[in-house]
């Protein structure tokens, strides 16, 4: 199983990055999976080389097949008026319109109030309904309050990502948190052809 982790956030340190960072190690506790991180502070000077798809060079097409290949994304944006960054929508218009259908994501964000939290639901949710992809029900919010110098030290936000989690692999049936591997061979079949697609 492949995880991929992407920070939307474009620059460093983040509170966004933590927030990924958490959700994958939480997940990780539970299965044996290969994880991986895009930092977009590192990749979209890559990405923004290509207008198209079929413009990448060779690295921009490795984040890309990285994202198409994963059989579990964890997606954070910090809010940035009013949506997730340009540099992540950027990506996204790069991935094939094909390659997340009935993958699992995790959506996680960070803001400045509590109300630019309603942008998991009306902004970011969207996007991945456009993929086909199945978006866990619980998201991840954390203002920077919740923060002590990057390090998330507010439970509540803790045991939202716990939940979050939690809800992953009610809908992955086939993850075996005790075995760590996909447990049923119809299923390891069907992750496989996706991830192909």
């Amino acid at each position: 199983m492949r995880i991929l982790g992407i920070n939307g956030s474009v620059k460093q340190p983040s509170r966004t990055a933590t927030l990924v960072a958490e959700l994958l190690a939480r997940i990780a506790q539970r299965v044996t999976a290969t994880t991986e991180v895009v930092e977009l502070t590192e990749a979209a000077p890559i990405l923004f080389q290509a207008l198209r798809a079929d413009q990448l060079g060779k690295n921009g097409r490795a984040i890309v097949e990285a994202v198409e290949g994963a059989d579990i994304l964890v997606v954070g944006s910090p809010v940035y008026r009013a949506s997730y960054t340009g540099a992540l929508k950027h990506l996204f218009d790069l991935v094939d319109f094909r390659a997340l259908e009935g993958k699992r994501v995790v959506l996680a964000a960070t803001g400045g109030t509590p109300l630019h939290g309603l942008m998991l639901e009306h902004q970011f949710r969207p996007l991945f309904g456009f993929f086909g992809a199945v978006t866990i029900p619980t998201t991840v919010y954390a203002l920077e309050s919740d923060f002590t110098e990057y390090a998330l030290t507010n439970p509540a936000v803790e045991a939202r990502i716990e939940r979050a989690v939690a809800e992953l692999f009610d809908l992955l049936p086939a993850a075996s948190p005790a075995g760590g591997d996909l447990a049923h061979p119809a299923i390891r079949l069907v992750l496989r052809e996706t991830a192909a697609n």
